[in-house]
Parts: C-alpha cells; sequence; structure tokens
C-alpha cells in the first residue's frame, strides 16, 4: 500500500481516449485518461460514472445540455444516462466504473478497448 502520483502515472502515456487502470476498489476500477476532442454518444446500462478533472477542463455533453466540469471538480453520470465527453483542448481525468462496464457502452469506435493496460 502506497501512495500514487498521479502526475508521475500521467506522464506514462500520451494517448487520449485510452483509460489506463491505476487500481481496484471492490469490484470498482480506477483509471487515467487523457481526453481531447470528441468521444462517442455512449451509455452504461448498469453502471454510473465517476470523473474527476485532474488537469484542464472537459464538457460532458448530455441529450438536453451540456456541462463544463473543470479541474478539481468531479461530475458523476448515471447508469442509463446518454452522454459524451468532449475537450477543447487535453485534458486529464481519473474515472471510477465498475470494473466491467465497457467504456464506450459497446458502441463501435476504433478507440474502443476490451482490456486495459495497468500502470
Amino acid at each position: 500500500m502506497n501512495p500514487i502520483n498521479l502526475t508521475e502515472k500521467f506522464g506514462l502515456f500520451t494517448d487520449q481516449w485510452t483509460p489506463k487502470v491505476i487500481g481496484n476498489i471492490d469490484n470498482f476500477q480506477v483509471y487515467l485518461s487523457k481526453l481531447e476532442g470528441d468521444f462517442v454518444w455512449h451509455t452504461h446500462d448498469d453502471s454510473d460514472e465517476f470523473f474527476l478533472v485532474v488537469e484542464g477542463r472537459f464538457r460532458m455533453d448530455f441529450r438536453d445540455k451540456q456541462v463544463w466540469v473543470a479541474k478539481g471538480e468531479v461530475i458523476i453520470v448515471p447508469a442509463g444516462v446518454e452522454h459524451k465527453p468532449f475537450a477543447q483542448e487535453e485534458c486529464s481525468v481519473m474515472i471510477v466504473e465498475k470494473s466491467d462496464t465497457d467504456h464506450t457502452g459497446g458502441v463501435k469506435d476504433a478507440r474502443r478497448k476490451e482490456n486495459h493496460e495497468r500502470i
């Protein structure tokens, strides 16, 4: 049980929209990811999704509104709510969700990963 330095971990990768596992909490995984540009519209039917902005800011698009989330802020997307993250400039986030959650909600996309690298 050692502290995890987020700055060091974010320095280990440059790819965007590819969550990296930094730990597990019960049946949840903790990811770090870099976002820039648009992601895909998707839904997680059985899992809430927690986003903490570590650096930068991003916008979470919902079908009825858009919400900007800045450094130090959290947004939790409830299960079953369609959403699409967007970052005008690169943004670093921590994401917590159930371990078996498909990060694209099953939407076929070139950025979709079956297994996430642990760093």
